[in-house]
């Protein structure tokens, strides 16, 4: 199953893709969110009959973030291993945990806004977890599975002056507004392999990440497993599960966004998503 959210900003609507067509399911469900989902909104719609609901061609409006509102955005920090070496960092013993304002959660195609006199305004392309069912204290990695909602596209830009060069922890350069696109749709585990993904992003038609989820340090079902032993994991909260090589800040000299950039985001199997950066104003 494939799930979106269309509609203009703050007026979206829960919908399920067929084809080219998204179905409007808004009548069964009030949204794609944490309550939603907890009260079963997943297996409402898999059992449902759908072929009398209203239909909007794929194309023809915005699409919004997938899940309305995630309670919380996770991050895992060097988690390619050709990233680890573009960064010279050691690799990681354990998963490097951090966390995002949901706030910075936007639509697929928004724009993203470069901060006030940001010269270190950084692309990242992710596979984003997205959690379908409570996890906390989880037995094994086995059991992460069953613990998932689906997959989608994270375009988890940063800030390298505030995550770096400022004390404190990189949640600082991650989470101002706009820097978290995701979607277009939430993709269900059935239909794709997350562990074996080509995934890639460029900055005005130039390719700068081409990898494979394939070369993640640690992946999927270990990630679920590990931040449910310190942290409980509700349906909707979204996990970006690192970036592979090729970031701005790997250039030498680095090479980051400015004013004007047009990003392309992809993930084998999900889509593409993109975003143009402007500039902030009051």
């Amino acid at each position: 199953m494939r799930i979106a959210r269309i509609g203009s900003a703050g007026q979206e609507k829960p919908a399920v893709l067929q084809g080219d067509e998204y179905i409007l399911v808004d009548s069964l469900i009030g949204d794609w969110s944490r309550a939603s989902l907890e009260e079963g909104a997943m297996a409402k719609i898999a059992a449902a009959d759908l072929s009398g609901l209203p239909r909007v061609a794929k194309g023809s409006t915005r699409i919004g973030a997938p899940i309305n509102r995630p309670t919380k955005v996770i991050c895992v920090g060097l988690n390619y291993l050709a990233h680890i070496k573009e960064s010279n960092a050691e690799t990681p013993a354990e998963p490097v945990i951090f966390m995002k304002a949901p706030d910075s959660v936007v639509g697929p195609n928004d724009d993203i806004v470069i901060p006030p006199k940001s010269l270190a305004t950084d692309y990242e392309v992710e596979l984003a977890i997205v959690i379908g069912k409570r996890a906390l204290y989880l037995d094994s990695p086995a059991d992460s599975k069953a613990h998932i909602l689906g997959y989608t596209i994270s375009q988890d830009v940063s800030e390298r002056h505030w995550q770096l060069e400022r004390s404190g922890q990189w949640v600082k350069g991650k989470s101002f507004p706009t820097f978290n696109p995701i979607g277009p749709e939430i993709v269900t585990g059935d239909e794709i392999n997350a562990s074996n993904l080509r995934l890639w992003c460029s900055v005005n038609g130039v390719m700068k990440q081409d990898s494979n989820t394939d070369d993640l340090l640690f992946g999927i079902d270990h990630i679920v497993w590990y931040i449910s032993q310190f942290m409980e994991l509700f349906p909707g909260d979204v996990i970006n599960t690192g970036t592979p090589f090729g970031v701005g800040l790997g250039f030498k000299p680095p090479a980051y966004l400015t004013v004007g950039d047009a990003i392309k985001t992809g993930i084998e199997g999900i889509g593409e998503i993109s975003n143009n950066c402007i500039a902030y104003r009051a």
